[in-house]
């Protein structure tokens, strides 16, 4: 994601100032934050907390689209208060998802009183990814949740009680990331998807809110993005 964010945005004109991977973590504390518009940080779960606080700190405006980490987020959007700051957001950047997830919600909400049936939702990413299930399926089903008077929490496994919603994470080769949401009764199913072919369509996204921060502070998402 990194590689392709870099490759966008220097097609779209902007500059690079700073890379930090695992080569050069302690770099970041010493980035001038007179020098940088905002930081976009795609790295992994146990980075993303200090990379992310790290910014907020000195007052750089973040963009986060790393998933894993979430039991620390009230934690950062405190420092973000604190320091007047910009931070953003998303299980997931690309347009289409963010679609298919107001799709989601609505059809949640029409399921709610259709008892016969019962939803599930199955996740599949390349295997490089390292958390399960992805953020982006988690989303999907707090939705789920919050628009069902039955279902009272999601687990990662196949489930067969009424008040668990099943997910089911696979990895397989280099799927950049697809999720479909079944509603299952004994006599028909309503299926929705979302199929990523590439990574683009999330970089693109990234460098989009990016460009549309600039002038932003406190705690945004894509709806305040897409304004759906």
């Amino acid at each position: 994601m990194g590689k392709t964010i870099e490759s966008i945005a220097i097609e779209r004109g902007h500059t690079i100032v700073e890379k930090i991977d695992i080569n050069n973590l302690d770099q970041l504390k010493y980035i001038p934050s007179n020098e940088v518009d905002v930081a976009i940080e795609f790295s992994q779960p146990d980075a993303a907390y200090r990379n992310i606080r790290t910014c907020l700190e000195k007052g750089i405006s973040v963009i986060s689209g790393t998933t894993g980490w979430l039991e620390h987020k009230l934690e950062i959007e405190q420092i973000c208060k604190e320091k007047d700051g910009t931070f953003f957001y998303a299980s997931n950047f690309s347009i289409g998802v963010n679609v298919f997830f107001k799709i989601n919600k609505y059809l949640a909400a029409i399921m709610n009183k259709y008892t016969d049936y019962d939803p599930s939702i199955t996740e599949i990413h390349h295997t490089e990814k390292k958390d399960a299930p992805s953020g982006t399926a988690i989303s999907l089903a707090e939705d789920i949740i919050n628009n069902n008077d039955r279902i009272t929490k999601w687990a990662n496994y196949t489930s067969t009680s009424k008040e668990i919603l099943g997910i089911v994470s696979e990895r397989k080769g280099q799927i950049p990331g697809t999720h479909e949401v079944k509603y299952r009764s004994s006599k028909d199913e309503i299926t929705i998807r979302h199929e990523a072919y590439s990574r683009e369509g999330f970089a693109l996204g990234a460098v989009l809110v990016g460009e549309w921060i600039e002038d932003k502070k406190g705690i945004l998402g894509m709806d305040d993005f897409l304004d759906i």
